[in-house]
């Protein structure tokens, strides 16, 4: 059964919002751990600081893999540094502020029982991965063979 209160926006069931608070504080929990860790001044590694071992891409060909440096980024944007963080990793950054954005839109949406400002949450969603998927591999390309 779908609940709707207000216009505008795709209908979200009462499961659907508590699938979004879930969300939005699962979100909370990774800038929370995303802000106690230390960013590496190397611009990648600081997942290291999570017991996890170093990148095995790196290791392996001497190369960076597409998301080295997103967990620095995301350390760098908890403490406001923009520019550090798309310097670390350009995808992370990006990623790091849609996350950040989909905090109060997940609780402003359940609120309302409608996704805010979406209408085709599959388009939307699609449009959100390939943006970030494509900044991310032109910030990877640009760190093989342009820095």
């Amino acid at each position: 059964m779908i609940h709707s209160v207000g216009t505008g926006g795709f209908p979200v069931s009462t499961g659907g919002r508590w699938l979004l608070l879930a969300w939005s504080l699962f979100l909370l929990g990774g800038f929370t751990l995303a802000r106690r860790l230390e960013p590496d001044p190397r611009g990648f590694g600081t997942h290291q600081g999570l017991g996890l071992p170093p990148c095995t891409f790196r290791m392996l060909w001497n190369i960076p893999c597409p998301s080295c440096g997103m967990t620095t980024s995301f350390s760098h944007l908890t403490r406001g540094h923009l520019g550090q963080a798309v310097q670390a990793n350009a995808g992370g950054a990006l990623l790091a502020l849609v996350c950040a954005v989909q905090i109060p839109w997940c609780w402003i949406s359940a609120s309302r029982s409608r996704l805010v400002g979406i209408s085709q949450p599959t388009r939307s969603l699609l449009a959100l991965f390939f943006a970030i998927a494509g900044v991310s591999a032109v910030n990877w390309l640009y760190q093989v063979f342009g820095g």
